[in-house]
Parts: C-alpha cells; sequence; structure tokens
C-alpha cells in the first residue's frame, strides 16, 4: 500500500473440481456445513451408546411359562344375515321359497302298561234243538190225498199206514170209493204198490196194483197204524198225537205231525218231527212210537203251518267234552241243519 486509504484485498472465487463439475467457493460452504451437522449426529449417537454402556441393558422380568391348551382351528363361522319377511306382496312365482318343516323334538313315550289277557269267554250253551227244513216241493201230506189208478181215475184217499219195528213203512190204508158213499171200504195195499208224485197237481199217489185184495193180509210181523197214535217219552209222558205223515218222491217218510196241544199251552199247536227221530218200542205185543221232546223242547220249535216251509224238529244230541266236540266239529260235514241253543228257545215263537 502507498500512502492514501487502502485498497481492499480482491478474493479469488475458490473453484475446486467436483463429480459434477467444479465447486465454487458457497458450494464448498454449504458441503461444509452439510458435514458438520453429520459430524453432530455422529456425535449425539456416540453419547447415547456411552450411557447404555454406564447404566447397563434393562432386561424384561422373568415370568414361569404356562402350558394352554390348544383349540384346534375351526373354520370362521359366518354370520347370517337376517331372513327376508316374506309377505303376500314381494312374493312371486320365482320369489316363493319353500317352507322347511318345522323339526318337532322326540317325545319319548312311556312303555305301555302291561294288560292281563282277558279270560276266555265261557263256551255257548248246548243246543237244545235240531232243526231240518224240508220243502214243500219235496214231501206231501198222506192223510186225505187222492189215490189214482195209472190211466188218471181216481179210486179213493189214503187214510193211514203202517210201519214195523225198524220204522220201515209195510201198508197203506185206502179208502175206496163206492157208488155215492155206498160201498165205501178200507183196503190195506202194500207199501211198494204205490208211487208218491209231491209236485202232482191231482192225485199225487198213484196206485199200481192190477187187482183189489178181498180180504187184508195179516203178517207174524208187528206193525203200527201210524195216523192218530199217541207218541210218547221214554219215561211214559204224553208228547203229543200223530195227525198226518210226510212222504217224499222215494216213498219214503220223512217227518210226522203231532198235534202237541196242551204240552206248552192250552191253544191248538202242531209240529213237525223228524221221522228218524221217532223210535218204535214193543210193548204188552204192541208197537209204541216214542220220542224223547221235553216241554222246553216242544216250545223251542215252530209251528207247523200250511203253505209255509215245514221245519222238522229232533232232539239235539248229548253234549260231548270239550276235546271230543271240538274234533267232530271239525271233522263233520256242513249239513242243512239249524241247531238252537237254550238261551234262544223262546226267541222261536
Amino acid at each position: 500500500m502507498t500512502g492514501g486509504f487502502p485498497r481492499p484485498v480482491r478474493r479469488l472465487p475458490i473453484v475446486a473440481p467436483g463429480p459434477f463439475g467444479p465447486l465454487d467457493s458457497p458450494d464448498l460452504f454449504r458441503l461444509f456445513r452439510l458435514l458438520c451437522a453429520v459430524a453432530a449426529l455422529l456425535a449425539l449417537a456416540a453419547l447415547s451408546g456411552c450411557s447404555a454402556l454406564l447404566w447397563g441393558t434393562q432386561q424384561a422380568p422373568i415370568v414361569e411359562a404356562t402350558v394352554m391348551p390348544v383349540e384346534p382351528a375351526s373354520a370362521p363361522v359366518a354370520a347370517s344375515a337376517p331372513e327376508p319377511v316374506e309377505t303376500e306382496a314381494n312374493e312371486g312365482p320365482e320369489q316363493k321359497k319353500p317352507k322347511k318343516p318345522a323339526v318337532k323334538p322326540h317325545k319319548v313315550e312311556p312303555p305301555p302298561p302291561v294288560v292281563a289277557p282277558a279270560p276266555p269267554p265261557p263256551p255257548p250253551p248246548p243246543p237244545l234243538i235240531v232243526l231240518r227244513t224240508i220243502e214243500r216241493s219235496d214231501a206231501r201230506t198222506l192223510l186225505d190225498s187222492q189215490v189214482q189208478k195209472p190211466d188218471g181215475k181216481v179210486v179213493g184217499r189214503a187214510i193211514d199206514m203202517t210201519a214195523d219195528a225198524a220204522g220201515k213203512p209195510r201198508e197203506m190204508v185206502v179208502n175206496l170209493l163206492g157208488f155215492l158213499g155206498v160201498g165205501d171200504r178200507k183196503v190195506n195195499f202194500p207199501w211198494g204198490t204205490f208211487h208218491f208224485t209231491p209236485t202232482a197237481k191231482g192225485a199225487p199217489i198213484t196206485l199200481n196194483a192190477t187187482a183189489v185184495p178181498s180180504t187184508t193180509t195179516k203178517s207174524n210181523v208187528p206193525e203200527l197204524a201210524l195216523l192218530d197214535a199217541t207218541v210218547e217219552r221214554a219215561n211214559g209222558a204224553k208228547v203229543g198225537r200223530v195227525v198226518d205223515v210226510l212222504i217224499d218222491a222215494n216213498a219214503q217218510p220223512q217227518a210226522i205231525v203231532l198235534d202237541v196241544s196242551g204240552m206248552v199251552s192250552t191253544d191248538r199247536r202242531t209240529i213237525a218231527a223228524n221221522w228218524s227221530a221217532l223210535r218204535f218200542v214193543t210193548r204188552d205185543k204192541e208197537l209204541h212210537p216214542q220220542l224223547d221232546l221235553s216241554d222246553a223242547q216242544i216250545n223251542a220249535t215252530p209251528p207247523y203251518a200250511t203253505g209255509k216251509p215245514i221245519r222238522a224238529v229232533s232232539p239235539a244230541p248229548p253234549a260231548a267234552p270239550p276235546a271230543a266236540s271240538a274234533a267232530t266239529a271239525a271233522s263233520a260235514p256242513p249239513t242243512a241243519s239249524t241247531a238252537l241253543p237254550v238261551s234262544n228257545a223262546r226267541a222261536v215263537r
């Protein structure tokens, strides 16, 4: 400096090379400041590390381990959305859903009480009588039936018949006609000389004999005239009086008609009894018809009436033991007879 005022010194810019080109002095200043900041941060970090070394590291408290059961993982249950309330307004063919049936809880019912078996019903009462139906077209009454010759000429009427001890018909008694009632006579013809036609509209009896016997031939075989004979029980009690005999197309007696008036009531009453139920016993060298029908059995028998089916009665057989009766009922063929029990005896009338 040479006298006067000093001249300012002119500084030249500092230029330094850099990675991206030359750096001037302001850039160097900023770089220096950045380096100072980094150095300060490093110093602060070093101070914090020293304090950790001085005071030591704080360890976590030791807790005794407890074994806990781990449940298996299950799929998360998605929360079901509330079902929409179905109304008649929004229901349609495609919107209507089938309703799930309500599952009712199963109710366990107690076991049924043990009921003792009912005792078997008492056996039915034994039958009182046995009835057999005889159609009117199958049998014809003997008494007062017209008798004709094979040419159709009526010669008389039947008034009686005889039977032997076996119940076999022996003769028929015919009242031969005279002229205006003069000369009528009773003649016995052998039973085999007659032919019976129950369905005939005219004379039901045809006499096939070519000659009329002049006298009645008596045989040594005991015979019984049936009409007006008294039928008795085995003890001698009266059952009824024979008023007619029913004959079939084979000339076989099927039943007798008994007048039982005074036996069970004071009214006149007739019944039909099966011919097979009759027995012929010999007493005092004479035949006597027997039929074991009690008053109760007679009362249980339906009455004999003209024009109605014939119900011929027979006494019921004696009751058999239970085992024997069951075996007999199983093996016996069905018949047309009807057995009436004792309890129904009054109902038949």
